[in-house]
């Protein structure tokens, strides 16, 4: 199976990977031949960011419900594991993040060993080095002396240097021993920040200078590789702070900056084969609080990051014949933006254009509906419905109260969906496909649109609901092989057949 190494940069890059999680999980796969492997590497250095946090435990959630169900059930089909697992290194720490080494409590002028440098070294630093930035306290602070245990805040030239580290990781070696010529590589990152906007040149360089690296192994593959990047422009309202040191008013002036360096040192000499811009320039209300990650930086979802995520799925669609590399550069490079079938403030079905509609909105509304009737209807269904009884094997009260899999991953995993789904409906712009007070009426549950009922036309209950689990469970009787396999792939098909026959999807 090929494989898709992800690596996720910065708070963007984990909030993307956690919409990407939740797409996959709803059974979006991209159209093509092949079927990938995903591999998310996180980047931060700030181990407290709430953002991460969440995303990793959603990455655990998926994994662990993936093994149990493989890819022929529908929900969860794609597999997403750690570098570890694959490479079968016991060395290599089992998880989805990167750990940046020495960042903790650090000052940045001590992890350049500032005291030890010569004198002509130092003046240099400082020269290259010359700006302020404030600190948790709200007091201004020379950059030397910038702690970067909540990232770089806003700095990538510090993040420039200490996300050099990455480069002779024993991650980096790893991944260049194994990686083969159907693997892909795809750079999540901000364009506006600092971890973000110096870690995406700074791990393209090293792929593509594979060759001067003598610590790698199989460097022509890794030079060589189909690499596709997105670079997520300013997206969101922030409350101006002088106690913070990331300014709204300065992500403009950021992203010109990068995008300028971009020009001349990513784009403009062919070291992508595709490139995807994204943002969004929508004035709504400012994010609740200033946190440049003193207090953990839980940012509400945001459609902007969904939007992102469909990217890997589209570059996952591009036939490998026009991702040809020839010596580290691209020989016919690809250029993306995303836009919305209107711009609404306030995003329903009717808000995407048609191929997000066929692409993602299907299987979201899927996957809304699969949560929807186990936590509304499940209990009223165990032990009594026949699709819950019988030896096919069967899904009684003592699979739903025991059962690790349903238990500890899988409605774990769904109330991070719901808390997703709910956090970008309240953000400005909002994402509302999805009518969340409509409980037990599975009727008005897409926004905008409700079902139609009229004298042939019945509407989806939960008896519908019930009586179409009891055919397709006897359709299939004998055919599941174990009780986690039936309960997604049954649920999978049940959910296809109402949006098909009930919602007017095609």
């Amino acid at each position: 199976m090929a494989r898709l190494f992800v690596f996720a940069i910065g708070g963007t890059g984990s909030r993307v990977i956690k919409s990407l999680s939740m797409l996959l999980a709803s059974g979006v796969q991209p159209k093509s031949d092949k079927k990938y492997e995903i591999i998310p590497i996180i980047i931060d250095p700030h181990k407290s960011n709430e953002d991460l946090k969440r995303t990793d435990r959603i990455l655990e959630y998926y994994e662990s419900i993936h093994n149990e169900v493989s890819e022929d059930c529908g929900f969860f089909g794609t597999k997403i594991t750690t570098l570890s697992s694959i490479l079968h290194e016991s060395h290599l720490t089992r998880q989805f993040t990167f750990n940046i080494q020495d960042v903790a409590n650090t000052k940045f002028r001590d992890y350049l060993d500032y005291h030890h440098l010569s004198d002509e070294t130092r003046k240099m630093t400082e020269l290259l080095f010359s700006g302020t930035s404030v600190n948790e306290s709200g007091i201004k602070v020379p950059l030397m002396d910038v702690e970067m245990n909540i990232g770089f805040v806003g700095n990538p030239n510090i993040g420039s240097i200490v996300l050099h580290q990455f480069v002779q990781s024993d991650e980096f070696i790893q991944i260049s021993s194994q990686f083969n010529s159907e693997d892909r590589i795809f750079i999540i990152s901000s364009i506006f920040g600092g971890t973000g906007a110096a870690g995406f040149p700074t791990i393209l360089k090293a792929i593509r200078d594979a060759p001067n690296n003598p610590r790698l192994d199989g460097v022509g593959f890794l030079q060589n590789a189909k690499i596709g990047a997105i670079s997520v422009l300013p997206y969101f309202n922030l409350q101006p702070s002088e106690n913070s040191p990331i300014q709204k008013s300065d992500f403009i002036a950021k992203t010109k900056a990068a995008l300028h360096y971009y020009k001349s040192n990513v784009t403009g000499n062919n070291e992508l084969n595709a490139m995807y811009y994204i943002g969004d320039d929508y004035i709504g209300r400012a994010l609740d609080n200033n946190d440049p990650g003193h207090d953990g930086q839980k940012n509400n979802a945001h459609v902007v990051e969904l939007a992102a995520a469909y990217s890997v799925i589209n570059f996952l669609e591009i036939p490998d014949s026009q991702l040809d590399t020839v010596n580290g550069k691209a020989t016919n490079p690809i250029y993306k933006e995303y836009s919305l079938g209107r711009n609404d403030s306030i995003i329903t079905i009717d808000s995407l254009g048609l191929q997000t509609k066929s692409d993602i909105g299907f299987n979201l509304t899927q996957f809304v509906l699969f949560k929807k009737y186990l936590f509304e209807n499940l209990k009223e269904a165990i032990d009594v419905q026949p699709w819950s009884q019988g030896n096919d094997p069967n899904l009684d009260s003592k699979y739903f109260n025991n059962e690790r899999m349903f238990r500890d991953y899988l409605e774990p995993f769904l109330n991070l969906f719901e808390e997703w789904l709910i956090e970008m409906k309240r953000n400005d712009r909002s994402f509302a496909l999805f009518n969340h007070e409509s409980s037990y009426d599975f009727n008005v549950l897409i926004e905008g649109r409700p079902v139609q009922k009229g004298i042939f036309k019945s509407g989806v209950t939960n008896n519908s609901f019930n009586d179409i689990l009891n055919r397709i469970s006897a359709n299939e009787r004998g055919q599941y092989s174990s009780k986690d396999k039936k309960l997604i792939k049954l649920f999978f098909d049940a959910t296809k057949h109402i949006l098909q026959t009930k919602y007017g999807f095609n």
